[in-house]
């Protein structure tokens, strides 16, 4: 939304064309039963040092010491080598100490390394996922390490921390490698369950090799290690006449319900005038009208970590400045790993005419946002940042982000390409619901193309209501946007060959999505969700 000066909205000008193909360095497919998420998304690995205790004297060492590993993903020095992602599910019981029956307890994982496993060596290893214990926990959000040593140390140790009735459990265990029984002993996982370093249940955990083999070896993949959030969030313009580059940050506010956007732009005017940043704020009041305010246009410097110009900063883990009567002070603390809406590669090589990125798919955000006289602040505030960088808004196009809770994160940009030959198409349809520690579809042009071609995800773009729908695989979505018109802000945009488009945004959308999965006999609901107010959405057309 641009009243002055070109822009790409809170992120959907991003001008969209049909991309058919593979994509190097994505992770696995949730149309299979086992998904990976983006390669290298895991962040840094960790490592359990010190040896093998013995099993007599666990209780007595529960706190194993866990360091970071020497490189981490998008460290310095680990640019362009390969990692490992794989996942893995376990089955099994659990006795919790008081107790006189076995619960069911469950194990969903996404592992990541930064290097590849090596089987003759000791991996550390980062770990993800979800820990279901039947009548006891569910947590989405388990997270902790594994020391992958088959033949070196003969064991795999997992060390896993997750969170049942408001306390704090740590899952720690290993599998005992020997080769008398091979198979044993790399499928049962003993364990024993701790509470501040006191026990708190044993029990064990199974891999199914009937069922989750052959899922377990598809999920292998062995990315090249993925850029920090840090490293997104760094300016790509290299002096090019005709581009935009845009930071945005949505957020809500939980205690006032109200929706903040902050949107930094750069633009370089295709005619080869001097490049320039600008930008706006604006707040969404639960009761009131929407107000906003805009900055610049100012002088570009390059270099620095993000976007700085006139006062206004947007760079990793704080965001400062003031337009008009807004002024905003916030601190960003990234709570998810990269996104990419579009394809991966179509952010390292900028061959499509734009591409979005989210450096982090769910962050949090704490400080002060003041404006006619009221002082919002924010605590723990939902939101996220995201990127853009092309050559201008397409068509008409639509964008939502949105968090679902429990980390799950959705996002979509629909888009009609300003290209010749691709402007009659149907919108192209870029969709990435992130659950947990899985995205779906596997890759981001499989929406916008798919296997069988274009219009497996359609959109219907209009005002109030629009909505996306479509199948990969085993799942199909369906997504109805509403922005209220009293919720909506309208801006108009010059992009940066001079044609003017006007975007429709919404930091207070309503939103409901539907994920139903294939199973015998038709489709089933596995998910449903309902956002009242909560959404961020936008509408572009010209």
């Amino acid at each position: 939304m641009n009243t002055s000066g070109n822009g790409n909205g809170a992120g959907t000008g991003a001008e969209a064309v049909a991309v058919t193909g593979s994509t190097p360095g994505t992770g696995a497919d949730a149309d299979a039963e086992v998904v990976v998420g983006s390669a290298g998304d895991g962040g840094a690995a960790v490592a359990v040092t010190g040896t093998k205790p013995d099993r007599a004297a666990v209780a007595d060492t529960a706190a194993a010491t866990v360091t970071p590993s020497v490189t981490a993903p998008g460290a310095s020095g680990g640019a362009g080598r390969r990692g490992t992602v794989f996942a893995e599910t376990m089955l099994g019981t659990v006795r919790l100490d008081g107790e006189d029956r076995a619960r069911r307890i469950r194990l969903d994982l996404r592992v990541t390394a930064d290097r590849v496993i090596r089987p003759l060596g000791t991996t550390a290893a980062q770990a993800s996922g979800r820990i279901r214990v039947a009548g006891w926990s569910d947590d989405a959000r388990a997270e902790g390490g594994l020391e992958i040593s088959p033949l070196a140390r003969r064991r795999i140790r997992y060390r896993l921390s997750f969170t049942a009735g408001g306390r704090r459990f740590t899952l720690d265990g290993w599998k005992s490698v020997t080769p008398r029984r091979p198979l044993a002993s790399m499928t049962v996982l003993p364990f024993t369950l701790y509470e501040d370093g006191a026990r708190a249940g044993r029990g064990a955990l199974r891999f199914p090799v009937a069922t989750g083999l052959l899922p377990f070896l598809a999920s292998f993949r062995f990315p090249r290690a993925a850029e920090s959030a840090e490293a997104l969030t760094a300016p790509r313009w290299t002096g090019e006449p005709g581009r935009t580059e845009v930071w945005y940050t949505t957020l809500t506010d939980p205690a006032t319900g109200a929706g903040l956007w902050l949107h930094h732009e750069l633009t370089a005017p295709a005619d080869g005038s001097a490049a320039y940043a600008h930008g706006w704020a604006a707040v969404f009041p639960k009761d009131g009208p929407v107000r906003h305010a805009r900055f610049g246009p100012a002088e570009w410097t390059p270099g620095g970590a993000g976007f700085t110009a006139e006062g206004v900063e947007a760079v990793p883990g704080r965001l400062t400045g003031s337009a008009g009567a807004l002024r905003w002070d916030l601190t960003e603390r990234a709570e998810g790993a990269p996104l990419f809406t579009f394809p991966r590669w179509s952010w390292r090589r900028p061959l499509l005419p734009a591409a979005q990125i989210l450096p982090a798919a769910r962050a949090s955000y704490d400080g002060t946002f003041s404006y006619d006289g009221t002082t919002l602040t924010p605590t723990s505030a939902p939101g996220a940042s995201a990127r853009i960088y092309g050559h201008g808004n397409a068509r008409r196009w639509a964008w939502l982000h949105a968090d679902l809770g429990d980390g799950d994160v959705l996002e979509i940009v629909a888009a009609v390409s300003m290209r010749p030959g691709l402007r009659g198409l149907p919108p192209l349809v870029f969709l990435r619901l992130r659950r947990g520690a899985h995205t779906w579809p596997r890759r981001a042009e499989r929406s916008a193309a798919g296997w069988a071609g274009l219009g497996r995800f359609r959109a219907s773009v209009g005002l109030p209501t629009w909505s996306v729908s479509g199948r990969a695989g085993l799942r199909r979505i369906r997504v109805e946007v509403t922005q209220p018109e009293n919720r909506t802000l309208a801006l108009d945009y010059t992009d940066p060959d001079g044609s003017h488009a006007v975007c429709r945004n919404s930091e207070r959308a309503d939103a409901h999505v539907l994920l139903e999965r294939r199973w015998f006999g038709g489709w089933r609901t596995e998910a449903e969700w309902t956002l009242d107010g909560t959404a961020h959405a936008e509408v572009g057309t010209r």
